[in-house]
């Protein structure tokens, strides 16, 4: 055998090593192999195409629930925020913790992309209708100790880099599960025309942890309109912050459409 010939059967079960150890990884996630093989994907996408750095380790808790807010320029937002989200071990599994993205019913249902929806266990919310399931689904989740994300703004935001006004549904979030909220800047995100072409438009993108935010004073008070105008001011007030932007008042009532108070609260 010519060195030629060894050394591409040694490339060959080096690749095929790495295969078989990659989908054994995978069927020991929790929430399936398609999890497990879609976050390497990610990785490797972020990595490659978006150049994705974050501001310091992930923060996000290795167990127990969390709400992850950030500012939404971009549909690759979501794929961000989960790049940088770091594989925790618990007992012998190699743990990979999907987040529950919110997101808008006429993306999730998409043809193309719903298998891969489902499977990252996305919360899809119709945009105009006065619908209570997908928030008590969220709520659900978060008490049971998952990772919940949401854009407060509620759309996508291609503008001048200024958050526009948050939807009060993230206050209602975050004092119904009383579950920890981590703030999250997204610097950088690609601009596209399309969702498949923003997906093939290379970046820097920078992302810039905070610290949870306590919203412990603001849990016995009375659930009423004016407590969750103050946290959702809060929360975007804190977003702004870590973008080094304005923090103008942000609460508007463009977004109650999505998350209709009275009715989840039932």
């Amino acid at each position: 055998m010519n060195a030629e010939i060894f050394a591409q059967l040694t490339l060959a079960t080096y690749a095929a090593g790495a295969v078989v150890t990659l989908w054994w990884l995978a069927g020991r996630c929790e929430h399936g192999r398609m999890v497990s093989l879609l976050y390497v994907i990610n990785r490797l996408m972020s990595g490659m195409i978006f150049h994705c750095r974050g501001s310091r380790r992930c923060p996000f808790p290795d167990d127990g629930p969390a709400l992850i807010v950030a500012n939404h320029r971009s549909p690759a937002d979501p794929m961000l925020l989960w790049m940088n989200h770091h594989l925790v071990n618990v007992g012998n599994r190699r743990r990979i913790r999907a987040i529950n993205f919110l997101m808008a019913r006429e993306f999730y249902e998409l043809p193309s992309m719903n298998w891969m929806y489902r499977a990252l266990r996305c919360i899809p919310v119709d945009r105009d209708a006065k619908e209570a399931a997908p928030v008590r689904d969220a709520i659900r989740r978060l008490r049971a100790g998952e990772l919940v994300g949401i854009f407060p703004e509620g759309r996508i935001n291609p503008g001048d880099g200024l958050l526009t006004p948050g939807g009060t549904g993230v206050a209602f979030l975050a004092l119904k599960s009383r579950a920890p909220v981590y703030p999250v800047f997204i610097h950088g995100s690609p601009q596209a025309d399309s969702m498949v072409s923003c997906f093939m438009t290379p970046s820097r993108v920078r992302l810039v942890y905070g610290d949870p935010i306590d919203l412990s004073q603001f849990y016995d008070h009375p659930k009423q309109r004016e407590c969750f105008d103050d946290v959702t001011n809060l929360l975007m007030s804190r977003l702004a912050e870590l973008g080094g932007i304005e923090t103008p008042p942000f609460v508007d009532d463009r977004n109650e459409a999505t998350i209709p108070l009275d009715r989840a609260a039932e």
